[in-house]
């Protein structure tokens, strides 16, 4: 990696140290003392490896592709992971650019028979880029900058993505078209898309019998979207007129059935190999974990929600807030929790709901698992089969600012709500349409009686003969006589004795201890 990352960590207090080279059994004897691990593509993050990284809080990959990281293992334990897209977007479309110039004139081809002393001319008739569709399956951000120079270039260009949407393609200057269409239509393709289960193979056997006569294929993506045997015969028969890779299926590809066949040409993975992407990723990679590592700010990250370093300490106390209102519902209604609605309200909507949305799944999967924070709560949710939804007020309610939570149970649906005081001081308002105010801070107990005079005393008793000191008393009520709400604040924790004889009070429905 650039040293100009190493140089970064240091200029921002952080501590690294730079140890290239060492096998997974050094590196997994390490792990275990350090907080972030910035890497390459060669470095191989496993489910083992991150077993034994009990401090671990952030992974960065230094480029685009993290098939080297084990992302759900990454998940489950909480550790964020990052890339860095952009980086090298434009060295990885200039170099499909350079190759599909390179097919469409035979260069490599050209130059091996000049150096040879041949003079062979009339050989290498090539074909102009003018006037040709290029066809685009991908249009992220690579594949948006491949299709801004092929534009240039006065070709015509089709794209397959699913997300795209019609919108972006008119922004663009592309036509959004489904695949088979784009390979009955394509003079060239080029695939700028990840390789997942839904796109590995996408140019099958099956696939490539539909293309376009004599088109050109250029791959600078990621091995394994091609079927490599299919495309050797259809290079063969001269269904294929050339293809490009700078990626295969298994690297380092030292043998290839591909080697040798006439209109094949390949690099070794150069996609993004100049000294500016380079330089670029590691800079971008050693910024984002520096500024996660100090403040929380969430870059690029692919398994948890960007959070900006400006938008950081704005949301810092509304995540407070939500995972207070997450662990208080996961305290009261534990398993019975099958749903999840997080709304927001007031200055709140202005906010990116997903980091709230998290910090109310790390409150609630918190009160069922421990090691539990935003980036492992949504899996920990999936895995027990948690709705979750996510609805934002733009209106203004009763509160400047608001959050609410509404679990479904089998009992049907229950909401709390809070807001902030001040610009950070998070406050209970409403606690299961009981309106109460009250703070969620260190033990406290949640009780539900019948709303009758003389519990206070009966309760405050009980807390004085087992010297349980009462900081903060909230109340609510329904109606009158009706159903009441306490959440006590207390200096020390109820054991199961206390908890009991509170349970034997006359009117007394329910007990809840708590912890924030």
């Amino acid at each position: 990696m650039d040293p100009r990352a190493a140089a970064i960590f240091r200029e921002r207090g952080l501590e690294v140290d730079e140890r290239p080279g060492l096998s997974p059994d050094e590196l997994k004897a390490i792990i275990g003392d350090y907080d972030g691990l910035a890497i390459r593509s060669a470095t191989k993050v496993t489910r083992d490896l991150l077993d034994a990284a009990s401090r671990l809080k952030v992974v960065g990959r230094a480029g685009i592709g993290v098939d080297n990281v084990d992302i759900p293992a990454a998940s489950a334990r909480g550790v964020v992971v990052m890339n860095t897209p952009f980086g090298n977007s434009i060295t990885t479309a200039e170099h499909a650019i350079a190759l599909m110039f390179a097919l469409a004139r035979q260069l490599p081809e050209a130059d091996a028979s000049t150096q040879a002393g041949k003079w062979e001319k009339s050989k290498f008739m090539g074909v102009e880029l003018t006037g040709k569709t290029l066809g685009l399956i991908g249009a992220g951000n690579i594949g948006s900058i491949v299709a801004s120079r092929a534009l240039g270039l006065k070709m015509k260009v089709v794209a397959y993505d699913p997300f795209l949407t019609p919108e972006r393609a008119v922004e663009m200057g592309v036509e959004k078209v489904d695949l088979d269409a784009l390979l009955g239509r394509a003079d060239f393709i080029t695939l700028h898309t990840p390789l997942t289960d839904e796109t590995r193979g996408i140019l099958s056997r099956e696939a490539l019998a539909k293309t376009k006569k004599g088109v050109r294929i250029i791959n600078c993506a990621r091995g394994g979207l091609i079927d490599e045997a299919a495309l050797k015969d259809a290079l063969d028969s001269g269904q294929v007129a050339g293809a490009a890779l700078d990626v295969f299926e298994s690297e380092p590809a030292t043998d290839s059935p591909l080697f040798g066949t006439p209109g094949f040409i390949s690099t070794p993975h150069l996609g993004a190999s100049t000294q500016e992407a380079q330089v670029n990723v590691a800079i971008q990679v050693a910024e984002q974990m520096a500024d996660y590592l100090l403040t929380g700010a969430v870059t690029n990250a692919i398994n948890m929600p960007s959070l900006s370093a400006e938008e950081a300490p704005r949301l810092k106390p509304y995540m407070g807030l939500a995972e207070r209102l997450g662990k208080l519902v996961g305290q009261v209604l534990g398993e019975r929790v099958k749903a999840l609605a997080v709304e927001v309200e007031g200055d709140a909507a202005d906010l990116t709901i997903a980091p709230i949305t998290g910090a109310v799944l790390a409150g609630l999967m918190g009160s069922y698992s421990d090691s539990v924070n935003m980036v492992n709560a949504p899996v920990l949710a999936r895995e027990r089969g948690l709705d979750v939804s996510e609805v934002r007020h733009s209106h203004e309610g009763d509160y400047h600012t608001l959050v609410r939570v509404t679990a479904t149970t089998p009992e049907g649906k229950r909401r709390v709500a809070g807001t902030l005081f001040g610009a950070d001081n998070p406050r209970l308002v409403h606690i299961f349409d009981v309106g109460i105010e009250a703070e969620l801070a260190g033990p406290m107990l949640y009780i539900v009686n019948q709303d009758t005079p003389g519990f206070i005393g009966k309760l405050g008793t009980v807390l004085g003969e087992n010297d349980i000191n009462i900081a903060t008393f909230n109340l609510g009520r329904r109606t009158v006589g009706g159903e009441a709400v306490a959440l006590i604040a207390i200096d020390s924790e109820p054991g199961p004795d206390v908890v009991k004889t509170l349970c034997a009070i006359d009117g007394v429905r329910q007990v809840v201890p708590l912890r924030f």
